[in-house]
């Protein structure tokens, strides 16, 4: 297939266009600049130069390709700049115009999403699609909400001819030169002389291997029924205390409690993610299409050493 890419220079996306080619697959990337079209070509991808705000671009690319995975997000609009809810509404806008040329086409667009919350259990395939109304819920989880609706509006394109799916993703895609939610972990350790977990450490994060997570959306490029939800997770939840002792014996640093009335202070704007319980299974997603994680779990990855030298 000739395949469009959006972040296919980024964490993940630097990982799913090798996963693609090996694949036999031709793959033309979206890149903001220079450097990165000259770092998509020496990976072997044709450049589409433009941003997640070109939408003309963005509607000729789907058009003219046999599938599309989307996995760009602004997130310097996001969390640099603190406007998680405006970087929703632009990616909205961008997924609205890759989408609508692909309708009676057939074609496959997967869409990148994240795996839901649900209080006191493990979330499946099967939750996180009551999407409510935006305007009754806070303004904090206007922007998580927003996402929830973009991926559902995706899965509704099976409907209208294209064979979509949503692989959604774990809080952490772990591997070497990760500068996500655990390197973040690890630098606050090393800021705050201690290896600290969010209350009583029993919050489960669930985590993958980015190469893992990487192959899936190969998967459901190729196959998955229009329509599917897919879960790339490994790990189903790590407890965040058993994270903060490999951290702590690698760093030779204590481990220690951080009480929630401290955690924004300790760990600033990773606090409100830590004070989450949130499992997630992948048990359907197995049966549905084959995919099995290779790569180390995310403890064994944290013990090659990679995040500490």
């Amino acid at each position: 297939m000739r395949v469009f890419v959006t972040g296919a220079s980024g964490w993940i996306g630097s990982a799913v266009v090798p996963d693609l080619v090996e694949g036999g697959h031709q793959v033309l990337g979206l890149a903001r600049s220079d450097s990165s079209a000259q770092a998509l070509r020496a990976a072997g991808v044709e450049p589409v130069r433009g941003s997640l705000d070109d939408l003309d671009t963005l509607r000729a690319a789907a058009e003219s390709a046999d599938g599309v995975i989307h996995l760009a997000f602004n997130h310097e609009l996001a969390f640099a700049q603190g406007d998680f809810k405006g970087a929703v509404e632009a990616d909205r806008r961008a997924v609205e115009a890759l989408g609508e040329p692909l309708a009676g086409s057939g074609k496959p667009f997967v869409l990148a999403s994240g795996t839901p919350v649900e209080a006191g259990r493990t979330a499946t395939e099967r939750d996180g699609h009551a999407v409510p109304p935006l305007d009754a819920v806070p303004p904090q989880a206007a922007g998580p909400v927003g996402r929830m609706a973009t991926a559902e509006w995706v899965l509704s394109l099976a409907d209208h001819g294209v064979r979509s799916s949503v692989v959604r993703l774990p809080r952490t895609n772990h591997g070497e030169g990760d500068k996500g939610f655990v390197a973040t972990l690890v630098q606050t350790a090393r800021d705050k002389g201690v290896a600290g977990y969010y209350g009583d450490g029993g919050n489960r994060w669930p985590a993958v291997h980015r190469l893992d997570s990487a192959h899936m959306f190969r998967i459901a490029l190729e196959e998955a029924p229009a329509g599917s939800t897919l879960h790339a997770v490994a790990d189903e939840g790590v407890p965040l205390r058993e994270i903060a002792e490999v951290i702590g014996r690698h760093l030779d640093l204590p481990t220690a409690a951080v009480p929630p009335e401290e955690a924004q202070a300790h760990f600033g704007w990773l606090a409100m993610v830590l004070a989450q319980d949130q499992p997630a299974s992948s048990t359907l997603s197995r049966e549905l299409t084959g995919w099995r994680p290779t790569q180390p779990g995310l403890l064994a990855d944290l013990d090659k050493g990679h995040y500490f030298a």
